[in-house]
């Protein structure tokens, strides 16, 4: 299985033949660790452990394969790749590697989720965990409404359209807990250039955060070009180095593409996440 820091030279990003037979070697992992030599964790992290919880939710909705007879069978999947991961895998090569399903004869849904466990964890590097809903089960994925204020309707002047941390600051020493979120962040896929929506959610315990600061740092990511896990880590270190909270979750639900969305969380205090789906998706 290729593993490449620079995925912009990858068949990722071209036209693509869609492949309809199981082929695992479809998934594309690309190392977590340059980007995160970038944003400064090692140094935030000395003794290589990681400041924070989290995993990379994945939620997929147009998975089906074939029974041993050549019905079509469907499911919604969610899969929970550790944040811990060596690797995150590009979702282009996520949506191929789904799709070779398509006209694969399966025994039984239990095989189809081991090989999905298996093969995704080996392009991880560490165990992914694999939930398969029928589409009855799968009402269970309600829409919500995201907890506490949305900040979007702050009225405010906006300069940058790349992440400029200095935007950040707190208002004053007193330690207060806020769950603050902004339907507004959009950052672009380094592969293809392609834009990526999402609702961020920042949930924080410390001195309280200017909320038109952190309104102008989400915006500024708009021509920003990272993969979806790489922006909410961002945001993790620089809210953590600006604003110096006690506790701090970062959760970024990006709009669905190809029949997937992905839904990054990082935590400094929480070491599991529901998986919430809003308007969006």
């Amino acid at each position: 299985m290729t593993i490449t820091a620079n995925p912009e030279h990858s068949p990722l990003g071209k036209t693509t033949e869609y492949v309809d037979q199981y082929d695992p070697s479809l998934l594309y992992p690309v190392p977590r660790a340059d980007k995160r030599d970038e944003i400064g964790l090692p140094e935030i992290s000395p003794e290589g452990k990681l400041p924070f919880f989290g995993q990379d939710i994945w939620n997929a909705f147009e998975l089906s394969w074939l029974n041993p007879k050549g019905k079509p069978q469907a499911a919604v999947a969610v899969f929970r790749i550790p944040a811990s991961s060596p690797n995150i895998i590009e979702s282009k090569s996520f949506k191929l590697y789904l799709n070779s399903f398509n006209q694969t004869k399966l025994a039984e849904q239990s095989e189809l989720q081991s090989r999905l466990e298996k093969d995704l964890s080996e392009a991880a590097g560490d165990t992914v965990v694999v939930e398969l809903y029928s589409l009855e089960e799968a009402q269970a994925l309600q829409i919500e409404q995201p907890q506490g204020r949305c900040i979007d309707d702050l009225d405010i002047e906006i300069e940058h359209y790349h992440p400029q941390p200095d935007l950040l600051k707190t208002q004053s020493d007193l330690v207060v807990e806020e769950q603050l979120y902004s339907h507004l962040l959009r950052s672009n896929c380094p592969v293809t250039g392609q834009p990526d929506w999402a609702t961020v959610h920042v949930s924080y315990k410390g001195p309280k955060i200017d909320k038109a600061g952190l309104l102008a740092y989400i915006i500024s990511f708009r021509q920003h070009n990272d993969f979806h896990e790489q922006c909410v880590e961002r945001m993790f270190v620089d809210i953590t180095q600006r604003c110096q909270p006690e506790e701090l979750t970062v959760v970024a639900r990006y709009t669905r593409r190809g029949g997937l969305d992905i839904n990054p969380w990082r935590s400094s205090n929480r070491p599991d996440m529901d998986n919430q789906r809003l308007i969006r998706q």
